[in-house]
């Protein structure tokens, strides 16, 4: 069966919508098809009987650089309740069980001002290099193992060892940090999922021909576009989705550069014996050692009935391949290791988010390898005249890379391209 359209919007996630939802508003006939049973993409939120009920989001957390961050405008537009994330939360930072002196918290920010005269001095600097080689003239500061693991593994969700220094530079969170009560995947679904219009769920794109009109085979049936837009992420492009004629190599080689990153969340809910004595929106981290892996953990966010916490990079990769169960003894050996030996016990049965395992996306968001800070913007150069584009978090070029605010914006810019190679005929 062929169904045609003026225009087919590969993937709803943020990007997807975004792009769907400026088509329609400037009445463009469009079509948009997603792999999922759902839209939103790495923006999901849910409300498992495993965590009381109370709601979590498996991806997306905070509308982070809210101050230029377009889904920050959208929410306060709708009447969103809206928490300043760091206004909210509690810090705790500790060495082994305790939490350090005020000698200690003192060489920790001082550690900070090292990094920022060092690290980020070189990243504007030539060649790019590898985060972990920037961070060498911080060796045998207690705390650099630390930061890095923070900045690299955390944040960035990626492989220090391999993460582009300007890269991560170009796109260093800043500003304020917002949270939507009840979830950004739920807020997405409920103010961008209506003018994106109707969305063809259990729709993955197989294949894309390219030639003259786009033609995209789906297990459903084929779709014959003039145009496409495609989000889907990163992993997805690199393994999943194939293209006639094949992709330029500028092309490819910018999809290869931008490996996708991991960031998997736990979440441990309250059990009987109580809430270990923290308070609520209580962040928590220690102090690691070079190669160390570790979690960091924020105690009752918001006041939900569970510890949430976040394990990046390399060591997510791992424990991905390890499954769940590997995860969840990961994570229970961390809270000993910060709230004593039989602290862990106080929680009931991990929820684990874990990206790497979802078919559809391959990982968390991308990153940019060493030397190849680039290849956003090569990966957001319009192909077969402007006919063919690529959207999302990946090729998001206006330093929001990895955010969902990164992503509306792309997906919203490529429907203007779109949009305007369509009128040259």
């Amino acid at each position: 069966m062929m169904t045609d359209t003026d225009i087919v919007v590969i993937g709803a996630g943020v990007a997807g919508l975004a792009a769907a939802a400026k088509l329609r508003a400037d009445g463009q006939d469009c079509l948009v098809i997603e792999a999922a049973d759902r839209i939103g993409g790495r923006a999901h939120t849910t409300s498992p009987a495993s965590l009381h009920g109370a709601w979590i989001d498996h991806g997306a957390t905070w509308l982070h650089n809210a101050e230029r961050n377009p889904l920050a405008d959208v929410a306060r537009a709708t009447g969103e309740t809206i928490i300043e994330s760091d206004t909210a939360r509690r810090w705790r930072l500790q060495i082994g069980t305790r939490e350090v002196t005020p000698i200690e918290r003192h060489s920790y920010d001082t550690a900070w001002q090292e990094f920022d005269a060092t690290v980020r001095v070189r990243a504007t600097a030539e060649p790019d290099i590898a985060f972990t080689d920037a961070m060498r003239p911080l060796n045998g500061n207690p705390w650099a193992a630390t930061i890095e693991l923070w900045e690299a593994a955390q944040i960035a969700a990626a492989d220090p060892t391999r993460l582009s220094l300007r890269d991560w530079f170009l796109n260093d969170l800043d500003g304020t940090n917002l949270i939507i009560e009840g979830g950004i995947g739920a807020f997405v679904a409920r103010r961008l999922g209506p003018a994106a219009g109707n969305v063809e769920l259990d729709t993955p794109a197989i294949h894309v021909d390219w030639r003259d009109s786009i033609i995209v085979d789906t297990p459903k049936g084929t779709i014959r576009a003039r145009a496409a837009i495609v989000t889907v992420s990163t992993g997805v492009l690199a393994e999943h989705l194939r293209f006639t004629p094949d992709l330029p190599d500028a092309t490819r080689a910018a999809i290869a550069a931008l490996p996708m990153g991991l960031l998997t969340k736990i979440a441990l809910p309250e059990a009987e014996m109580g809430r270990l004595g923290l308070p609520e929106n209580l962040s928590l981290r220690r102090q690691v050692v070079v190669g160390e892996p570790a979690m960091s953990f924020t105690a009752w966010p918001l006041g939900r009935p569970y510890v949430q916490g976040f394990v990046g990079g390399p060591t997510a990769w791992a424990l991905s391949r390890a499954g769940a169960a590997a995860t969840e003894d990961f994570a229970r050996g961390q809270i000993r290791a910060l709230l004593g030996a039989d602290a862990d016990r106080a929680l009931g049965p991990a929820f684990v988010a874990d990206w790497a395992r979802d078919p559809w996306h391959r990982g968390a968001y991308a990153y940019a390898t060493v030397g190849n800070a680039d290849a956003r913007a090569v990966l957001a150069t319009p192909l077969a005249d402007g006919r063919l584009i690529f959207a999302g978090e990946a090729p998001c070029t206006n330093g929001l890379a990895g955010t969902v605010g990164g992503a509306y914006l792309s997906g919203a810019n490529a429907a203007c391209t779109i949009m305007a190679a369509l009128s040259r005929g």
